[in-house]
């Protein structure tokens, strides 16, 4: 069973909002997450547009869990 870190999609069509999950690496983008760990909203004006559980990140990476390349663009970009 992989685990990956990826991004599930919430909002409107011209207003997307992701939650940042942690989910199996075959269910489908919108399926059930295993764990949620976070969000990102792209079109917010405000600093804190994404928000991440990083002690919860740190125990799915440290499992084995892969991040998609979005999500450790994120990861990194907010633990500087």
């Amino acid at each position: 069973m992989a685990v990956v870190l990826r991004m599930k999609m919430f909002g409107t069509k011209k207003k997307p909002s992701y939650r940042i999950v942690a989910m199996t690496k075959t269910v489908r983008r919108d399926g059930k997450p295993l764990e949620e760990l976070g969000y990102y909203q792209p079109k917010s004006k405000s600093a804190d547009n994404a928000k991440l559980n990083m002690p919860r990140v740190e125990y799915w990476l440290k499992n084995g869990a892969l991040p998609s390349p979005t999500v450790k663009s994120l990861i990194k970009r907010l633990t500087v």
